[in-house]
């Protein structure tokens, strides 16, 4: 039996008609694994992590990463204050950082944890914000220091009556390579370091000036 003339034409129309057209895969929606429901793409969601990771996103250490921020600022605060979590973004300085958001007046779960600096590393710090301070005043780009200058500074504060050189040694060269890792020491070169602005972040000019105070009442109550 033969079929009607134009059967053909009306059977793809139909059939265009109760089917929906494939889909290209260039328009699928973009998972990065399997079950992925997220909607950022993957540079984005990187520098997310980084930021809740780490205590800092320094420009000039990672400027795609600095870059990717600033362009996508709105929506990564949106996806931190979803945690309770507040996103500074110090252009001046180029540093990123994050703050848990505290309220009396809100039930807040805490997801930061405080990670106090020990001794040793308050002490560096200490030192390294007076040399920042000290050369931006007398107009210099940058300042550095050597190990054997913060050793020899820091050690001053340490108990008179430890004669155990080596060991204060170490805890202050463990306190430098922690704070090389947060961004607020780069070597350069063997002992060798440039201060970077996170110590004015880290130690405001008030903080600073308070453990000033308590450093000299340490020493002259040892003395």
């Amino acid at each position: 039996m033969s079929e009607p003339e134009g059967a053909d034409d009306d059977w793809s129309a139909g059939t265009r008609a109760g089917f929906i057209d494939p889909i290209s895969m260039e328009d699928d929606p973009a998972e990065l694994f399997a079950g992925d429901a997220g909607t950022l793409d993957a540079d984005v969601r990187r520098v997310l992590v980084q930021l809740l990771r780490r205590k800092f996103l320094l420009a000039e250490k990672n400027p795609a990463q600095w870059r990717t921020l600033l362009d996508n600022q709105q929506i990564i605060e949106s996806r931190m204050h979803d945690l309770f979590v507040r996103l500074v973004v110090d252009h001046d300085r180029g540093v990123a950082y994050k703050q848990q958001v505290r309220s009396a007046e809100l039930d807040v779960p805490i997801l930061l944890k405080d990670d106090p600096y020990t001794r040793a590393e308050t002490l560096v710090l200490v030192h390294l914000r007076t040399v920042f301070q000290r050369e931006r005043g007398t107009g210099e780009a940058s300042a550095r220091v050597d190990i054997e200058e913060l050793e020899q500074t820091v050690l001053t504060y340490f108990d008179p009556k430890d004669h155990n050189l080596a060991r204060g040694q170490q805890e202050v060269r463990n306190a430098v390579q922690r704070l090389v890792t947060e961004g607020l020491l780069t070597e350069e070169s063997a002992g060798r370091y440039r201060i970077t602005p996170m110590v004015e972040v880290v130690l405001s000019t008030a903080r600073l000036a308070e453990l000033e105070q308590w450093l000299r009442e340490q020493n002259e109550a040892t003395a």
